[in-house]
């Protein structure tokens, strides 16, 4: 396993299953296929349904042009859910990828394909994997205004590991194709 948190510090949950440290998570979701702000509201009642995962924040909606899709894909609506978590990063990407599955991800089409739902883990505490299954931090949130300014309207000074604040990264990326829609609210319990 690549998963590298700091070496120096002993991850009492893998060796015992006991104790287990609180990470702060920060969750991307995406929906540009079907009833988008519905998709949206599943996965935030599905991770606040997740046993030892306590939702934060859940920020304003947005609406997004397509990064990197097919032509002519519809626009996607995005949110970023904080939270706090004594879950594995492996568990909580299997629990994001049920969430998906849950409303009907096809990942037949290939990558950047139209969704009904993405729920990315962009960031899992001090978390680093590089592995086929899990990249941590996101590798390429720092690019990505639809994850950024969202994550920093629920968190100012959040900082982005190994690239920096996000209100940097925001600056450096720009806002362009990316509208707050005020009239789509998730609402969470918290």
């Amino acid at each position: 396993m690549t998963e590298t948190p700091n070496p120096n510090i002993i991850d009492a949950d893998t060796l015992t299953g006991e104790m287990r440290p609180i990470r702060r998570v920060v969750l991307a979701l995406g929906s540009n296929l079907g009833e988008r702000a519905a998709n949206l509201q599943g996965a935030v009642d599905a991770i606040a349904d997740t046993p030892d995962v306590w939702i934060t924040g859940v920020s304003p909606v947005y609406e997004s042009e397509p990064v990197g899709c097919p032509p002519g894909s519809p626009s996607f609506l995005n949110a970023v859910v904080l939270a706090d978590t004594t879950l594995s990063s492996h568990r909580l990407l299997d629990r994001a990828l049920a969430i998906e599955d849950a409303y009907d991800r096809d990942r037949s089409e290939g990558v950047n394909a139209p969704r009904t739902l993405d729920v990315d883990l962009i960031v899992v505490g001090d978390r680093r994997s590089d592995t086929d299954a899990l990249k941590l931090p996101h590798p390429n949130a720092h690019e990505r205004a639809f994850v950024l300014q969202p994550w920093l309207d629920l968190e100012p000074d959040a900082y982005l590991p190994d690239h920096g604040a996000v209100a940097d990264l925001l600056d450096k990326v720009g806002t362009d194709g990316l509208t707050r829609r005020d009239d789509v609210a998730l609402e969470h319990d918290g």
